[in-house]
């Protein structure tokens, strides 16, 4: 059993090596929309490969990390991991702070990573905005991007998606404008829904981290772009998806007590209550719900918790329920 753990490792290691500082690649992807094209490719190691990808759409390269097995064969599906607002580094959150990569080492299956998204609700936006432009997130993920990991990566074509926090809303908004992509989605403390004032606040604050203005996300409030977006007034369209809904009370628990806290942030106690407020917004909003889905018979897995606040130590605790969920229909 060594030997043919080591012969795999060493078969994946000369692929890596022969891979390190590719730079230009495909022209074009087959399938993909016209002048999607993977422009550089970089094997980081074994598991990973960050591709940067022109999107049209948004006429940039856009990098993506891509997690894979080693030794695998055959098509396997892929998972989209969506970042929170604060990710404004040059790799994923859930590489960097969720170890995601250590999670799914030995599972068979792409993990796609984009990098970029702070703020934006990973949509397409109206109008330009002065600060942050206008991505058009949901077109590069559900359109142009989804050919060129299946042609380069040996996808099957079956996905599920996870996001925390802003990324757990556009989860939903995703899976409900695009049902036929996904088969799982996952929101870790995000708010799917987006009506009523609490909600919208919570729209608006976020996007606001970036000096954004929602109305040129949506429009405005109460439009028809808000409500395109918002998975409460589209629930037929989650039927048959395997959906896990977590958040915690925003309770202080042990692993508050044991996270280590850049000063850079502010004084540890303002920390933990700003996570504990933000957790406590992500619990109330996801009750509300997942309240409404169960009025509307759409069955989903409940992994809420009764302490735990807005940090990465009680996400990386929900990475395994939230993955048990989403697989449930992807590799049949």
């Amino acid at each position: 059993m060594k030997s043919k753990r080591m012969a795999v490792l060493l078969a994946a290691l000369v692929g890596f090596s022969a891979l390190i500082g590719t730079g230009s690649l495909d022209p074009a992807v087959a399938g993909a929309a016209p002048g999607v094209r993977v422009a550089k490719r970089v094997a980081v190691s074994p598991l990973r490969t960050d591709i940067w990808v022109y999107s049209p759409a948004m006429r940039q390269r856009v990098k993506v990390s891509v997690l894979t097995p080693v030794g695998a064969t055959g098509p396997r599906p892929t998972v989209y991991m969506l970042d929170g607002a604060g990710a404004e580094g040059q790799v994923s959150d859930w590489i960097t702070k969720g170890h995601a990569g250590r999670f799914f080492a030995d599972k068979n299956v792409n993990v796609v990573l984009p990098v970029g998204g702070a703020s934006s609700f990973y949509t397409d936006w109206q109008r330009t905005d002065p600060k942050v432009g206008k991505p058009m997130w949901e077109t590069f993920l559900t359109s142009e991007l989804p050919p060129v990991i299946d042609k380069t990566f040996n996808g099957s074509g079956r996905n599920a998606v996870i996001g925390l926090s802003m990324g757990g809303q556009s989860a939903f908004a995703l899976t409900v404008r695009h049902p036929e992509l996904y088969q799982g989605l996952a929101s870790l403390s995000g708010c799917p829904p987006v009506t009523g004032p609490a909600n919208e606040a919570y729209v608006r604050t976020t996007v606001g981290r970036s000096g954004g203005d929602a109305t040129n996300m949506w429009g405005p409030f109460g439009s028809v772009g808000w409500t395109a977006h918002d998975p409460g007034s589209h629930m037929d369209r989650l039927r048959g998806k395997d959906i896990y809904l977590s958040a915690g009370s925003g309770a202080v628990g042990p692993l508050d007590l044991q996270r280590k806290i850049d000063p850079e942030e502010g004084p540890p106690v303002a920390v933990t209550a700003s996570s504990s407020a933000l957790e406590a917004g992500a619990y109330r909003c996801s009750l509300e719900f997942a309240v409404r889905m169960r009025a509307a018979n759409v069955p989903y897995t409940d992994g809420f918790r009764l302490i735990g606040t807005h940090t990465w130590g009680y996400w990386e605790q929900d990475l395994p329920a939230a993955w048990q969920t989403v697989s449930r229909h992807l590799y049949y």
